[in-house]
């Protein structure tokens, strides 16, 4: 379907393997390219829009050629008012998820599309309601899968959000990386 990216040099600039499987899965051919940014934001931003900044000011590290288009990406994880970072440790990510126990949150992805043409930048908010866990499933979570590489300290589709997740309310694969409907009516565009 998307044909008109054929021609085109696509970046994915993200080391998330959740996110390479998601761009691969609407069959488009791409390369990682990385360039370290730091991913600090101004206080004064609002919560929901760090996510949109941080995609773009990753974008803006790159400066795309004639038919190189980069995509970049930023998730934050917030609950009561506060953005839930990676977990640094256990103790942080047993933290994290006690919060998240029998509570709501919103997972906000930011995506910036930036080509030689143009720079086109979005986010995407979802509802994700936790049912109450347990100490020894946040325990046997983080101790059987690692989460210190995910916003917020969990990964949706691992065992802690098929036992764990009651409800969500928007796209599922925001939560997981990226929001695929929104990014694809987007580079069916270009």
């Amino acid at each position: 379907m998307l044909k008109n990216l054929h021609s085109k040099s696509v970046f994915l600039a993200s080391k998330s393997p959740r996110r390479k499987e998601l761009l691969e899965s609407l069959g488009i051919s791409f390369e990682i390219k990385l360039k370290d940014t730091n991913e600090d934001f101004p206080s004064s931003i609002d919560i929901y829009e760090v996510a949109e900044f941080l995609a773009t000011k990753k974008a803006n590290a790159f400066e795309p050629k004639h038919n190189e288009i980069f995509i970049t990406a930023d998730t934050v994880v917030i609950c009561n008012g506060i953005i839930l970072n990676k977990p640094k440790d256990k103790i942080e990510a047993q933290k994290m998820l006690t919060l998240l126990s029998d509570n709501k949150h919103e997972v906000v992805t930011g995506v910036c599309i930036n080509s030689s043409e143009n720079k086109i930048s979005f986010s995407e908010k979802t509802e994700v309601y936790f049912k109450s866990l347990t100490t020894k499933e946040i325990d046997f979570y983080i101790d059987n899968y690692q989460p210190f590489d995910k916003a917020g300290g969990y990964g949706i589709q691992e065992w802690i959000g098929k036992i764990g997740i009651k409800e969500i309310k928007g796209d599922y694969y925001n939560v997981v990386g990226f929001p695929l409907a929104r990014l694809y009516s987007f580079l069916i565009k270009l």
